[in-house]
């Protein structure tokens, strides 16, 4: 029997590609022949990053790349996603039928024997069944998203989605609470996945979403980069309606576990990290410094980015700012407020990327302003670092809600409409008033039980992650 051949398939964006390559080198860790599939245009977005070396891969851990369908652009920046979630469900199949078939026909490379392809890349479920051979679905958002997406689908039927016209998403309606899912109490319209506040019956990712959640079900198994005891409740409900679910997270924990094999080298940043941030947090006081960063997709409009700015330096706490280069609206510059730089720059360091890991881990680092993306969500929680969130889209208002209320009780959220004194006042707060301890020692619980999940003897991820690979991926 030769060995296990998985290809792996994630969503052609930062925060879908990372957690898919620790899915991949925790099977390649296993013994699995791994094949990575980018898009072309990410691939040069690699190569530009971080080098040729960036994708050499190893022997049996290779990279390839199929087109995306969309027009070709020159840039550094994440494309515009309901264009990436179109094209690819429309165009990609053919190619990666072809690529499959190529790997199949490729001397001294074992044949595919599995797939592993993001929740929201289900059109690769077509090939895996015409060559007859697994396909785990990978859903790369929390557990309460993934149910937030779901239920979107009866919020539809029960009429409460699309909206009736534009003043519902300013007259109280999105309070409106839904009382019918027992996992998540007291949730209200406005804490389900953005795309539910659309006036439009045919809205596009509306009605994407809707299509991937019903074709989950053909799955052979499907994966989540969250633990057990996290998200009990969601979990128990998302269990009696989908093909067997496997929690395998934190899997950055998982990957730091597995011993050096070469894998350790293989990177997935997309943007140039600046390790400069590193030293900076050296030489700042334990738990001083604030970190701020909005992810790799959220764009802002430059009053907003004024309003955090001046939040931020009113606050008077040590800052470290990650601002992407492509962060502010199209045709608007990333410019800080004239004055900023000045009245901050004892106590404040700009990036344009970093390792966020290590920074959450930093002992510098005392709370965290973010987007309430799930990635960061859940490296903020292994770093035992409390949050202010500020979401924008998608499944952002859901984490949003279950870190900001008892059900996680790590973070306070910023409203939608930011105002610097709000922003200095939660910041402060989190920084050194009574509510940020609180959220603290709940964050350091939280972390206790992250890495309990991972411990490589009984954790529930280590033993799920066995399971999957014994259980669906081993022929």
């Amino acid at each position: 029997m030769g060995k296990p051949h998985v290809v792996c398939i994630p969503y052609p964006a930062q925060g879908h590609i990372k957690p898919m390559l620790n899915v991949a080198k925790l099977l390649h860790s296993k013994g699995f022949h791994i094949t990575f599939v980018n898009t072309e245009y990410n691939h040069k977005r690699l190569l530009k990053t971080r080098g040729p070396s960036s994708i050499e891969g190893l022997p049996d851990f290779g990279f390839e790349t199929i087109p995306d369908g969309l027009p070709p652009v020159d840039g550094d920046v994440t494309q515009d996603i309901p264009s990436l979630c179109e094209s690819t469900s429309k165009t990609c199949l053919a190619p990666f039928r072809n690529l499959l078939s190529k790997l199949n026909s490729s001397v001294g490379i074992p044949p595919v024997t599995g797939i592993v392809s993001d929740g929201v890349m289900s059109f690769t479920l077509e090939a895996a069944e015409e060559l007859g051979i697994p396909n785990v679905l990978f859903w790369t958002m929390s557990a309460c998203g993934f149910l937030g997406y779901v239920h979107s689908t009866n919020l539809i039927d029960k009429g409460l989605t699309p909206l009736k016209d534009e003043t519902y998403l300013t007259n109280g309606y999105l309070d409106t609470v839904i009382d019918w899912i027992p996992s998540m109490k007291n949730i209200r319209l406005r804490d389900f996945p953005s795309f539910v506040r659309t006036t439009n019956p045919n809205d596009f990712m509306l009605n994407f979403h809707r299509a991937e959640v019903e074709r989950a079900s053909r799955g052979s198994a499907i994966i989540l980069n969250t633990f057990d005891e996290f998200e009990h409740g969601v979990l128990c409900d998302l269990s009696s309606i989908f093909p067997p679910i496997y929690t395998v997270g934190p899997l950055h924990l998982l990957v730091n576990k597995i011993p050096k094999n070469g894998s350790e080298s293989i990177c997935s940043n997309l943007w140039r990290e600046e390790p400069e941030c590193l030293q900076w947090l050296n030489s700042q006081k334990q738990k001083s410094v604030v970190y701020v960063n909005f992810g790799s997709i959220a764009v802002m409009t430059l009053q907003q980015m004024v309003e955090i700015a001046w939040g931020l330096a009113n606050s008077e706490q040590n800052f470290l700012w990650i601002i992407r280069h492509d962060f502010v609206f199209k045709g608007q510059s990333s410019m800080l407020p004239s004055g900023f730089v000045e009245a901050t720059k004892e106590r404040g360091f700009l990036a344009s990327w970093c390792p966020q890991e290590q920074v959450l881990n930093h002992p510098s680092v005392g709370g965290f302003l973010n987007h309430s993306g799930w990635n960061s969500t859940l490296e903020s929680v292994c770093g035992g670092v409390p949050m202010v969130c500020w979401p924008f889209c998608a499944e952002q208002q859901t984490n949003c809600r279950f870190a900001c209320t008892d059900q996680w009780g790590i973070g306070m959220e910023i409203d939608n409409d930011v105002k610097r004194e709000e922003v200095e006042k939660l910041v402060r707060e989190l920084m050194q008033g009574e509510k940020g301890e609180k959220l603290r020692s709940k964050a350091m619980e939280w972390k206790k039980k992250a890495e309990e999940a991972t411990d490589g003897l009984n954790g529930s991820s280590y033993l799920n992650f066995n399971k999957l690979v014994e259980e669906v991926l081993l022929p």
